[in-house]
């Protein structure tokens, strides 16, 4: 009898706290469909540009399941460097090179193994030749951790910051903190501002210990340079702290504040780039454009993989601090439902 007094106890505070009963119901089916989306699709097609290849090679190629282009060779390099393409095929002095973009990992495979079929489905002759095979970016020992590095390292860090920059924050509410605040002379900026810079400091340190011990002790590939990849990290943390922020105000503990994750955390998981996209329909694709954490992997893919520099992930940097201006804003506006200034 106790232990039924102890379920009926239980039954009573699910059926009060709705939406924890319809998170613990729902949340799964959300990321199952998730992972049904991003894994459940067609073969990746590699785009591919052929120069100087004779005519027969090229015909073999058509052939194969992927998007040909003839180019020249200051084209074709051109073309992989924006990563508009995947591979390069040369014929030169009857020897086949092939110049692979070299930062997805997925798509090298695809071409390699594209490649393997279609000579093995010529003539005698051209199944003996062996292509010389050369990496605009990245290298042959770059694995799957390599090339998942810089996603993994945005996402520890967004997640990490968004958990504890959210509950402390809502802490400080329960505790009364917050209220001690407002009551005080401080404008609502001004209480927001503390609160970032005091949890930023935080953030900042873990940012590089998370680099850090990634680069130099874990040896994940790194072209470009640690303090454009610091950069990066800050301005993602930024805006996983003001969005942390933001939604503790709906939260009225920290199991409440757990239940966002789900439901903020998981969707950017699956469209930051861990997952190649390009095989889904392009709507799919369009809802990593609203997630804070496909713009951060996006550059840090580009400086740790490809060697990038500012001029080439500005246009990530400029919407991670859209993100960051319009959640901070936000977080100023929910402050008026506990005092107006």
């Amino acid at each position: 009898m106790k232990a039924a007094a102890v379920i009926h106890r239980i039954l009573r505070q699910f059926r009060r706290d709705k939406r924890a009963l319809a998170l613990m119901l729902l949340a799964p089916v959300l990321v199952i469909t998730l992972l049904w989306l991003v894994l459940d699709t067609e073969e990746y097609e590699p785009e591919i540009a052929l120069v100087n290849a004779p005519v027969e090679f090229t015909e073999a190629v058509e052939e194969e399941k992927a998007g040909v282009v003839s180019m020249n060779m200051t084209e074709a390099m051109a073309a992989l460097d924006a990563g508009e393409i995947d591979a390069a095929l040369s014929w030169r002095d009857a020897q086949l090179f092939l110049i692979l973009e070299g930062s997805d990992s997925t798509a090298s495979r695809a071409v390699t193994q594209l490649l393997q079929e279609m000579l093995y489905d010529m003539n005698p002759l051209q199944q003996e030749m062996t292509p010389e095979i050369l990496y605009l970016h990245g290298s042959e020992e770059l694995n799957l951790f390599d090339n998942t590095g810089p996603v993994l390292v945005g996402f520890f860090v967004f997640f990490f910051v968004f958990l504890v920059g959210g509950i402390s924050f809502l802490r400080e509410r329960i505790q009364g903190t917050l209220e001690k605040s407002l009551a005080s002379p401080l404008k609502r900026w001004e209480i927001i501002a503390g609160y970032l810079g005091g949890f930023g400091i935080f953030a900042v340190l873990q940012s590089i210990i998370i680099i850090s011990y990634s680069i130099y002790v874990l040896d994940m590939f790194m072209a470009g340079s640690f303090w454009n990849v610091l950069l990066i990290t800050l301005l993602l943390a930024l805006a996983a702290l003001s969005l942390g922020t933001l939604l503790s105000t709906f939260a009225g503990n920290e199991f409440q504040m757990i239940q966002f994750i789900p439901l903020v955390i998981v969707p950017q998981v699956f469209f930051s780039g861990i997952f190649n996209l390009e095989t889904m329909h392009p709507f799919l694709r369009g809802i990593g454009k609203i997630m804070p954490l496909t713009y951060g992997a996006e550059a840090l893919r580009g400086v740790m993989i490809r060697g990038e520099g500012p001029p080439d992930y500005w246009l990530q940097l400029a919407v991670l601090a859209g993100f960051s201006v319009l959640f901070i804003s936000l977080n100023i506006f929910a402050l008026k439902k506990h005092r107006r200034l």
